[in-house]
């Protein structure tokens, strides 16, 4: 029986275990069998996370991170979960190995992922031109000429910020008119470095060892041309990797799990909820990080909580808890 178990090895995860380690409470991290590490580790050059003046590479990140918390006794166990039993006192975790392990708290961290093109070039050239990050990635097309892909707000705030940066932004969209809001477009529209490309797709991403350009196919005559570029962002949406929780936990209309105010308290006593699967505007390694932090002090105060009466833990199970 564990006093707190923590689903997910990106900066929400292995923070939230550092936290909880040197609380003591002996925190089991479930880190997926083949995607240790987050969305970080397939980015290159990390220069806006606090501490590393210099910069870092997003694998180099989160190995430190996990080494930090390694060294204040957390245990790491390389599966997945595949289904999770949440209501009452002992919470279970069934993992893919077939192994089941039991906890007091849960800290759910699994963050989200980034829609992909699914084009030809994509994988092989992502941290290479390719992103999906303007705030994390854009300082490194200065003076260049770059597109984003997609026609939300999203695409909008990330070709506007872009221009900061590069010489010239294309935006290239499969339709003729955008849907994202008024102000988004106008803000867009009036950007003297942004160049809209309507009625268009990517089919391919060009580079050998980085990106040079897309191959494009118009949607209403089926024609295909070359664009050259410099870099190309993906801004097509995310997605929180919510599958274990739904109709376990309460998500919000963006499709987050719901979590009380600034805390990390779920819809769920004893199962909280940190980083980009509660996030659907930041979701930076900073801000996954602060939001690992509060979740394990939530559980710390949690479990600290269990002999109050308030809270409904048979008492059996408590002292299990509390001698763990």
């Amino acid at each position: 029986m564990r006093q707190v178990i923590i689903i997910g090895s990106g900066p929400a995860g292995f923070t939230a275990a550092i936290y909880a380690a040197r609380a003591n409470l002996q925190p089991l991290l479930i880190a997926s069998s083949v995607e240790v590490g987050g969305e970080l580790m397939n980015t290159t050059e990390v220069e806006n996370f606090p501490g590393f003046p210099e910069g870092i590479q997003g694998p180099e990140l989160m190995a430190k991170l996990q080494q930090q918390a390694e060294r204040f006794g957390t245990e790491i166990v390389y599966d997945d979960v595949v289904e999770l039993e949440l209501n009452g006192p002992v919470k279970k975790v069934a993992l893919g190995s077939g192994a089941t392990h039991e906890a007091a708290t849960i800290i759910y961290a699994t963050g989200s992922a980034y829609r992909k093109l699914g084009v030809a070039g994509e994988e092989r050239l992502s941290g290479h031109g390719v992103s999906w990050c303007a705030t994390c990635d854009g300082f490194f097309f200065r003076e260049r000429t770059i597109a984003v892909v997609g026609g939300g707000d999203s695409a909008m705030e990330e070709a506007t910020f872009l221009t900061r940066f590069a010489d010239k932004v294309y935006v290239i969209h499969r339709k003729d008119s955008l849907r994202a809001s008024k102000i988004m477009q106008e803000r867009a529209f009036a950007n003297e470095k942004i160049e809209f490309v309507w009625n268009s797709e990517v089919e391919e991403i060009l580079g050998e060892e980085a990106t040079s350009g897309v191959r494009l196919r118009d949607t209403v005559d089926g024609s295909t041309r070359d664009l050259a570029l410099d870099g190309l962002f993906i801004a097509i949406g995310n997605d929180p990797r919510t599958h274990l929780v739904h109709e376990k936990l309460d998500l919000t209309a963006e499709g987050t799990i719901w979590v009380d105010g600034r805390s990390s308290r779920t819809s769920v006593p004893g199962v909280f909820a940190a980083g980009d699967v509660i996030d659907p505007t930041y979701r930076q390694a900073a801000t996954a990080a602060g939001s690992g932090t509060v979740a394990a002090l939530d559980a710390e105060h949690f479990l600290a909580d269990l002999e109050d009466a308030s809270v409904e833990v048979p008492a059996a199970v408590a002292a299990e808890i509390l001698t763990a």
